[in-house]
């Protein structure tokens, strides 16, 4: 996020359902949805029971006494490399994942990424504890110190403090995040014993859980959003729960000091959500076409494997030429790409494709462009170089399902092609069918119910092909329209 950010978080609480917004200079820029049914589990730790060994792919599958069994492989349950040990090569027999898991055995697990679709919860045997300003993890053997404390100078300070609070000659087993810049040693120290305590329940308490199952539940979305987003950048919270209110504001105080202030009760008859635009806009992020303000457009397509993004000069002309069009075009589509990927929180592989450029220097300010508008984005990003047919390959971290997945099912009327047959189509196959039915069975004749389209059309543009129908089965066919069947949807009944 860009010093020049100004950011609000609003949170709109439900018995149902909980949403947290982040608006960034006055446009929604994420939202995150918990329900009390689907909530993610993303950040708990479980006891969990080595299940299945694969040796071929280097996993094993664990039962966390979840519905579907989670996936464990060997890289995560390895020592964790350090800046004096460069970690066990995967291609070594040390790293043969039997001599790490056996079937029958009991494992303490965390998970980092929720099930999605078919697939198992992602695991790791490297637990870790997150809190303001620190991630504790108990089996790493240094201090690790985020990348984005550029400073040398701070990134000593920092060292000393967590050497001097441990009070260890080789402190170990804690990351210093972001936000610990710039932080005084008494802050540190909180956060140092507040972790140190958490361990300790959760050793406890996975000494009493004698079957698998869960052991330790993170934070609620509301609080994780103080712990974790409330930045400097942050001017307002707005939470429209008065309990919830007094819960974050109890909350802030024992952790977050510094976001209490910045806490506000919302109070109105207009909803929260309606009073920011954000129900407007989340009506917009469910849908393909994304329209730029130059006239051009861009189209989200999203599949299991990828997200792909085209980008379209639409109705945009321009005031130059072509060339100039195109660049500026792409240029605009990069902000908005943006934004996107956080809005519909897209992950995995994103393939954009570009409009095709010729300019040289223009694709090295696209790709620049890029670069510069994914910073803002908290999840982390790689992308690559436009290929020569215009594509950009990129990756975004993901480890929740996506914004339309969340709020979306496959369509009952098209099973999820995106696309339902044609008027024309539907009747030729019901042509079709009848052939084989009378062949099949013994009546005085067929009647048709589909939909009032597919009726029409037989009555008018196909009514040739239907008498001829006829002719050849030397039967009577009557028409019903069923004004509740889809377009694709009809039933054949003997007579």
């Amino acid at each position: 996020m860009s010093n020049t950010t100004k950011a609000e978080i609003l949170m709109n609480i439900e018995p149902h359902e909980k949403r947290v917004a982040i608006i960034e200079n006055g446009v929604l820029q994420e939202v995150h949805i918990e329900r009390e049914n689907q909530r993610g589990i993303v950040g708990n730790i479980y006891k969990g029971k080595i299940i299945r060994v694969l040796p071929g792919m280097q996993a094993a599958f664990v039962d966390i006494g979840l519905e579907r069994s989670g996936f464990l492989h060997v890289s995560d349950v390895m020592p964790i490399a350090s800046d004096e040990n460069a970690g066990i090569d995967l291609n070594s027999k040390e790293a043969d994942v039997r001599k790490w898991l056996r079937e029958g055995q009991s494992i303490l697990v965390q998970v980092l990424k929720d099930p999605l679709g078919t697939k198992g919860a992602r695991l790791s045997a490297h637990l870790s504890l997150a809190s303001r300003y620190l991630v504790h993890m108990p089996d790493l053997d240094h201090i690790g110190i985020s990348l984005r404390i550029e400073s040398e100078q701070e990134r000593d300070r920092l060292q000393s403090v967590m050497k001097e609070a441990l009070s260890q000659e080789h402190p170990r087993g804690f990351i210093i995040r972001t936000v610990a810049e710039g932080l005084s040693a008494e802050a540190l120290r909180k956060d140092i014993i507040f972790l140190q305590n958490l361990w300790q329940d959760v050793v406890d308490s996975s000494s009493t859980v004698t079957k698998p199952g869960v052991v330790y539940q993170d934070l609620s979305l509301a609080t994780r959003t103080l712990r974790d987003l409330a930045n400097d950048r942050v001017e307002k919270i707005r939470v429209d729960n008065l309990d919830l209110y007094s819960e974050l504001c109890r909350f802030s105080d024992k952790f977050v000091p510094g976001v209490r202030e910045k806490l506000e009760c919302y109070h109105s008859n207009v909803p929260i959500f309606d009073m920011y635009a954000v129900e407007d806009a989340l009506a917009k992020a469910i849908e393909r076409k994304v329209p730029l303000k130059s006239g051009g457009y861009i189209i989200i397509d999203q599949t299991e494997a990828m997200t792909t993004i085209d980008v379209n000069t639409g109705a945009y002309v321009g005031m130059v030429n072509l060339e100039e069009t195109i660049f500026k075009t792409n240029l605009e589509a990069v902000y908005v790409i943006a934004r996107q990927l956080r809005l519909r929180n897209l992950g995995g592989i994103i393939i954009i494709d570009f409009i095709d450029m010729s300019d040289e220097e223009h694709k090295e300010l696209v790709l620049e462009a890029l670069g510069k508008a994914l910073e803002q984005d908290y999840a982390r990003t790689t992308f690559s170089g436009l290929s020569e047919l215009g594509l950009v390959e990129m990756t975004r971290k993901r480890t929740q399902e996506s914004l339309v997945q969340f709020l979306c099912e496959p369509c009952s009327m098209c099973q999820g092609k995106g696309k339902i047959k044609t008027v024309q189509t539907v009747c030729y196959e019901i042509f079709r069918e009848i052939k084989r039915e009378s062949k099949a069975y013994q009546s005085s004749g067929f009647i048709v119910v589909a939909s009032s389209q597919v009726v029409d059309a037989l009555q008018n543009d196909e009514s040739f092909g239907l008498g001829e129908l006829e002719i050849i089965i030397q039967k009577p066919i009557k028409l019903q329209a069923e004004m509740s069947y889809a377009q694709e949807m009809y039933d054949i009944v003997l007579m």
